[in-house]
């Protein structure tokens, strides 16, 4: 019995089923543009199989390994690194058999919707993942996994990916980027600028790091002008490696717009380790706008990526460092926040700032009123957590009121499991054309209108925001 059902997230209705149907046909084969994730630049450099199942699936996944922490599993024990980089239990199999029996567990869940996608569509699999099914699953995988079909480079060009972007920190040489660059092979992979670890600092070694950015762009950071430049000099790098955006993830969507000499005064406090938290978070506030102003010199997208409290949970952060599934979504003000920034440059034509959320109550409220007044902002997909079926509806119906279609800028997957990027496409592609075809249904969009929106907002829009 096949896995997935072939008018999953379709209405109910038949008119309205018939419509997005219609709509999907015309949408679902179109190639993939992925302007924001974070894929590992080393499986496209190398081009060398996966090692086995559960490192594809289980331990690079932090949809995954959460859910099953959240139940108990511990996550050395599904091999996830520690700090150090060490993994504890490296026994796929072992790892796979905790996953079964723990599959029960993403029932209603996007990320069990985007796990059958692969099985069935990858390794055509239809009997659901247990523990009875473990290893005759695990064998299926792994027998696939050893094909030359099934390297990177095979599998980026057999889910017809035109472009996707990774995201490197400030500090990262590029080397696998560099790597694939010389390879020759012209599948469109492209790095994205993240400078969290050199504009945060409470960011762990921030001190150390400004030093280091300072070493490899031949910049002055004791300086404040020294430390501007030295981010033009590493904004530039990334480009000659096919960048176009940046990307921030700050705590907040505070900016600030100081004047010369109090922000001098700031970065020599932060730079030698010192401030309050509230002088801390000004500095990251004041770089928001140093970063657009950045963009509006070199034409980099910036995003924006605010409200997530990370590493929530000291002992895991301590004992597997970051990115182990312990942050939580926080509420996030934008029309304040923004203010300062948006005065600086909001009105600049040629900026573009995509504003993400982990904030739902602020779509109607304050994201699309923004976005549907200043010409520099877009608003990114829902994200993270609401990366599902029905926080993609609510966004449609909460942001399109007031911002309209154009001001958002398609879908973006945003994630470290390579074989869920087609399936985390497919679910984005069948709630728009579910979506359009409400509106088709209610006398609020015409027919064919619906048709062309289908298309932009799975291949245009994403296409021309990124500049890809």
């Amino acid at each position: 019995m096949p896995l997935l059902d072939d008018d999953r997230l379709f209405p109910v209705e038949e008119r309205g089923r018939r419509i997005a149907r219609s709509l999907y046909g015309t949408v679902k084969d179109l190639p993939i543009i992925s302007p924001h994730g974070h894929t590992d630049p080393r499986w496209y450099a190398e081009n060398e199989n996966f090692p086995d199942p559960a490192q594809l699936f289980v331990t690079p996944d932090h949809y995954v390994f959460r859910m099953l922490a959240s139940q108990g599993v511990a996550l050395a024990d599904l091999g996830v690194p520690d700090a150090a980089g060490r993994a504890s239990e490296a026994d796929g199999r072992k790892i796979w058999r905790v996953f079964a029996e723990h599959f029960h567990l993403f029932r209603g869940t996007p990320t069990r919707l985007w796990l059958d996608h692969s099985f069935e569509t990858l390794f055509g699999i239809d009997v659901r993942l247990s523990a009875e099914t473990a290893d005759e699953t695990y064998d299926t995988i792994a027998d696939h996994l050893a094909r030359d079909t099934f390297k990177p480079r095979a599998l980026f060009e057999r889910f017809n990916i035109e472009a996707i972007a990774t995201t490197e920190g400030a500090l990262d040489d590029l080397r696998f980027h560099a790597a694939l660059k010389q390879s020759g092979w012209q599948g469109k992979v492209v790095t994205t600028y993240r400078p969290d670890a050199v504009i945060d600092p409470d960011f762990e070694g921030f001190v150390g790091n400004l030093a280091k950015l300072g070493e490899i762009s031949g910049c002055d950071t004791a300086s404040y002008a020294g430390y501007l430049d030295a981010h033009r000099a590493r904004r530039a790098f990334f480009r000659t490696f096919g960048a176009t955006a940046t990307d921030h993830g700050h705590p907040t969507a505070a900016t600030a717009d100081l004047g010369r000499a109090d922000a001098e005064r700031l970065y020599a406090l932060v730079s030698s380790g010192g401030g309050t938290p509230a002088e801390r978070e000004l500095f990251r506030a004041q770089m928001l706008t140093e970063m657009a102003r950045l963009s509006v010199e070199d034409g980099m997208v910036m995003q924006i990526h605010p409200g997530s409290f990370r590493n929530h949970s000291a002992p895991i952060f301590s004992a597997f460092g970051r990115d182990k599934g312990y942050d939580i979504p926080k509420r996030t003000d934008y029309v304040g926040a923004l203010k300062p920034m948006l005065d600086a440059v909001g009105q600049e034509r040629g900026l573009t700032i995509i504003l993400f959320t982990l904030d739902e109550t602020s779509y109607a409220r304050e994201l699309a009123p923004l976005a549907g007044a200043y010409p520099s902002l877009r608003l990114g997909p829902p994200w993270w957590f609401h990366d599902s079926a029905e926080g993609m509806m609510r966004f449609r119906q909460q942001a399109t009121e007031t911002a309209g279609f154009y001001n958002t800028v398609g879908f973006n997957d945003d994630t470290r499991a390579f074989c869920s990027i087609p399936a985390r496409h497919d679910v984005a592609r069948r709630v728009d054309c579910s979506f359009l075809a409400g509106l088709v249904t209610t006398g609020r969009l015409k027919e064919d209108e619906a048709f062309e929106v289908a298309h932009d907002l799975t291949y245009r829009l994403a296409k021309e925001a990124y500049r890809l």
